[in-house]
């Protein structure tokens, strides 16, 4: 019967890693992360198999902290995205669940099992599928959501998360089992019961603070819009009013040929010209995209910055209102970095083209030199300082909307963002 036990230990090992591993955002993609865990992972595991031989369950269970969950804290937090609070809340929010399932489970295989290990087995072989079934079904989702959308806040209930883990690991396992303390089965039990308040505390804040920001992204989508729809507006006035002062524009003209000054009349053609391109802006055919390129174009005019562009995108559908908050985002904040240096150091360019199955945008712009942004990373957000920052995060959300990503980072004094979405009608 002992055998039962061992094997509901590492079946509860690997199902830990495999309930942290649905909830940590990884820095590699999903076959590499398989990859790793599963050879990390597996290492750890086999080890731990050969000191449980070695040393039995007991002198096992009070070293599990030093064994495996010290080791695979470390292996984890080297392959995870998020550093600091939201891993340290994620680890122990999987470690404390696995413990206290074994400790349930310790607890009647003891009292109603008679200490065989049968009702240890089934309870664990049952138990688990069934906690992550239910964090698959229903925390998964949000709580990945959260990580991408909460930067602040993570401190507190991580420290609470961590602190739960360190207490139940003394009154389970200090300083014997908790089967062989009865007079300390109550105080265990009473500590069982105040994790499930304990995480119902934290998830309904965090839950909280989900809805919090779904509301943020909810009114920067209708902003985004009602921006859209002005510039568009703006756009056409600006067309209507074009339209209006050609026929001064042909009088004159009209009376230059008239007059055999052709190169007056030249000239004054291409500054016409200038004007219709300043206005309806020959940028791309899509209205929406178009009008916010207009903006920022005229924008880039005021503060003397050089502004080029590289739209490949014509008349073709395309999700217009996410890549409107990604273009309005990247150049709201180019330009906010730009007019902190020197004007003939103001450059600024933009292109959209498509790549297979992706349409990619990358806005370039100069950028102070302290400024340090290795891949990967997303700068503090703010207006202060370097004038990166603000805004990227709402980039990164628009881009996901559409099976996408972003990246951004500096190089030889430039800031570049580079984000890729998935788009129906791209062609390679």
């Amino acid at each position: 019967m002992q055998m039962l036990q061992d094997l509901s230990i590492f079946w509860a090992m690997f199902h830990v890693i495999f309930l942290f591993v649905m909830l940590f955002r990884s820095r590699y993609n999903q076959r590499k992360t398989r990859l790793f865990a599963g050879i990390g992972m597996g290492a750890l595991m086999g080890a731990n198999v050969v000191l449980l031989a070695v040393l039995g369950f007991d002198t096992l269970s009070k070293l599990f902290l030093f064994t495996c969950s010290i080791p695979s804290f470390v292996f984890f937090y080297v392959m995870s995205a998020d550093k600091r609070f939201r891993f340290l809340l994620t680890f122990c929010l999987a470690d404390t669940t696995c413990l206290w399932i074994m400790a349930v489970t310790n607890l009647l295989d003891f009292y109603l099992g008679g200490g065989r290990y049968i009702l240890m087995f089934v309870s664990r072989l049952l138990a688990f599928p069934l906690i992550e079934y239910g964090v698959y079904r229903f925390l998964r989702k949000p709580y990945l959501e959260l990580q991408d959308g909460v930067k602040k806040g993570w401190g507190i209930f991580a420290g609470m998360t961590m602190l739960y883990y360190v207490l139940l690991v003394v009154v389970v396992q200090f300083p014997t089992n908790i089967i062989h303390r009865p007079e300390d089965t109550f105080l265990c039990v009473l500590v069982l019961i105040l994790m499930i308040f304990n995480y119902g505390t934290i998830f309904l804040s965090l839950y909280g603070q989900l809805q919090v920001y779904r509301k943020q992204q909810s009114e920067l989508i209708l902003q985004e819009q009602k921006n859209s729809l002005e510039m568009q507006l703006e756009n056409q006035q600006n067309i209507r009013r074009m339209k209006h002062d050609m026929k001064a524009h042909t009088v004159t003209l009209s009376g230059l040929l008239a007059t055999g000054k052709t190169q007056e009349a030249l000239k004054y053609l291409e500054g016409v010209k200038m004007e219709m391109e300043s206005v309806t802006g020959q940028f791309c055919a899509n209205p929406y995209i178009n009008a916010v390129l207009i903006k920022y174009a005229q924008r880039a005019e005021h503060y003397h910055i050089q502004f080029r562009t590289d739209i490949k995108v014509g008349e073709e559908e395309i999700p217009y209102m996410e890549l409107c908050q990604i273009l309005s985002n990247g150049l709201e904040n180019a330009c906010d970095a730009l007019v902190e240096l020197q004007e003939e150091e103001r450059e600024l360019s933009i292109q959209m083209k498509y790549s297979r199955a992706y349409l990619v945008v990358r806005i370039k712009n100069r950028c102070q030199k302290e400024l340090q942004v290795r891949k990967g990373e997303i700068p503090g957000t703010g207006k202060e300082g370097h004038g990166h920052g603000f805004g990227l995060p709402t980039v990164q959300e628009a881009a996901k909307r559409l099976n996408g990503d972003m990246l951004c980072y500096t190089d030889n004094g430039y800031f570049i963002l580079d984000v890729m979405v998935q788009v129906k009608n791209a062609v390679g």
